[in-house]
């Protein structure tokens, strides 16, 4: 007999709505992480693009990400407050804000990426290592199908 809190089987036939569910749990799982150490989900987006892509314009960042100009200020001014940004205007063009990762924010950035490896195990943990690779190759699919996943949206 099912309880009051059974999901609808209509909903557990959709996809997406599996993966909503999913990655809503596994956001919360990492927002809470991350929110032990005074960061955001955007703050490791940040430092992971700067790691992976070098230095960057502020604005340029904000396309990358996806994100609204005022958070993205926000989260560099946290970042840079933090020792894990240096931030350094554009000589040639002084509205231009060039923002770069420091040595402590790749370490801080090895101990998320930890962290979120250990919420991903967890999530995953009804699958073998085998399902994994599967599902991470289908949802890298998936993604590269997105619109905007061409690189420049990936936040």
């Amino acid at each position: 007999m099912a309880t009051e809190r059974s999901t609808p089987p209509t909903l557990l036939d959709l996809s997406t709505y599996l993966l909503s569910r999913v990655g809503k749990t596994a956001r919360g799982l990492m927002a809470g992480r991350l929110a032990e150490r005074g960061l955001r989900l955007w703050d490791m987006a940040v430092l992971a693009a700067l790691a992976d892509f070098g230095s960057h314009a502020q604005r340029d960042l904000v396309v990358r990400l996806g994100v609204d100009p005022s958070d993205m200020a926000k989260a560099v001014d946290q970042l840079a407050a933090a020792g894990y940004v240096d931030r350094a205007r554009d000589t040639a063009d002084r509205r231009r804000v060039s923002v770069s990762i420091t040595p402590a924010g790749r370490a801080v950035l090895a101990d998320l990426n930890a962290e979120a490896r250990a919420v991903q195990a967890k999530v995953l943990a009804p699958l073998d290592t085998k399902e994994r690779r599967l599902l991470q190759g289908l949802l890298l699919r998936v993604h590269e199908g997105l619109p905007g996943a061409d690189g420049e949206n990936d936040g």
